[in-house]
């Protein structure tokens, strides 16, 4: 078993389903929070708790996804008040996997495309020991 070798600004991050899984929080009801006014109107009429099948669009895989993460995804993440200066940097990461379908990114990435605060502090912030709302490195970091 290697050593932990700590991140960096070239390791790229995601959004782990798995973490929610372990820690028994439900990323259905956390989804649910992030729906703008018009689809939480669907959600409240019972639409909201089912998959739904979507073909990747890189892979052309069919997946069965959260019905939350693909209103999220094609709606919600398109809307001005979606990527609000408003949010805290962790919800606003959090925000920013999901609108990019959770394709790994590097804390310069994500610095890039949210145009808020520093890439040090993006890695400082989720690159610490503690994990927030699942975002972890996409591949394990260890020593060979």
């Amino acid at each position: 078993m290697g050593k932990y070798i700590r991140p960096t600004l070239q390791t790229k991050y995601h959004i782990d389903f798995d973490w929610w899984r372990k820690q028994s929080q439900s990323l259905h009801r956390y989804l649910a929070e992030h729906l703008c006014d018009e689809c939480k109107l669907s959600a409240d009429s019972g639409e909201s708790d089912k998959l739904t099948d979507w073909v990747d669009p890189d892979t052309a895989q069919v997946l069965s996804i959260d019905h939350l993460w693909y209103a999220i995804y094609n709606h919600c993440s398109r809307t001005p008040e979606f990527g609000g200066d408003d949010l805290t940097l962790v919800t606003a990461i959090f925000r920013l996997f999901i609108a990019n379908n959770n394709i790994p990114l590097t804390p310069v990435e994500i610095q890039q495309r949210l145009h808020r605060k520093d890439a040090r502090t993006i890695l400082r912030t989720i690159g610490g020991k503690t994990t927030y709302k699942g975002i972890k490195p996409a591949a394990p970091i260890v020593s060979d």
